[in-house]
């Protein structure tokens, strides 16, 4: 298990030269994880793959659990820049969650072994931080927004958490091949209309 290196906070870029070798190590760290699981994935390597010192990589992340949690985050963010371009607004919340949740699964599916080790990395930071990461919240936020909740209260941020643990689950599931992609998804649209039906309208209410 990976652990969180003992260091000063990862440096975040500043400079157009900057966000591009931020960007640059990134790459790197999404094609060594689709080919090596993450104990396997050496900084030199990704440092080698991203055309920058090693020390500029240990820079902005400190070890692997800093740098394959921010592969996540950008996958986050790119998910959540995504559905915002794509809102219909004719759309049913609940089926603008369900696609959102399916489009979520699909990426990941994409690149089974880089899943394993965002995941196993995301698990490893979940451990060592007391509140949630930056890519759940903007999940959660995501989710919220699509829901149409534009001022969630204690009982909606629950609600969603709940359902961000179901969608966790059937993502594993199809990820270690217990059930189909179909299955998954006819999953998530369950998930979605029983725990959003009775706040938002739909076959639960």
């Amino acid at each position: 298990m990976p652990r969180i290196a003992d260091a000063r906070p990862p440096a975040e870029p500043s400079s157009d030269n900057q966000k591009d070798r931020y960007e640059r190590i990134l790459r790197a760290a999404r094609k060594l994880g689709s080919a090596h699981d993450l104990e396997r994935v050496q900084m030199q390597d990704v440092a080698n793959e991203a055309g920058v010192a090693i020390a500029t990589l240990y820079r902005y992340f400190p070890s692997k659990v800093h740098l394959f949690t921010a592969v996540k985050r950008r996958q986050v963010e790119r998910l959540a820049e995504e559905t915002s371009r794509n809102r219909s607004a004719s759309e049913a919340p609940i089926d603008a969650v369900v696609r959102v949740l399916v489009r979520a699964r699909e990426q990941m599916m994409r690149r089974p072994r880089l899943t394993r080790a965002v995941l196993q990395a995301d698990q490893t930071a979940q451990a060592a931080t007391s509140g949630p990461l930056t890519s759940d919240r903007t999940f959660r936020d995501m989710l919220l927004d699509v829901a149409g909740i534009d001022d969630p209260a204690p009982a909606d941020e629950r609600l969603m958490r709940l359902l961000e643990s179901c969608w966790f689950g059937v993502l594993l599931s199809c990820l270690n091949e217990r059930i189909s992609p179909t299955e998954a998804d006819v999953d998530i649209r369950v998930s979605c209309e029983m725990l959003l039906g009775p706040r938002l309208g739909g076959p639960a209410a």
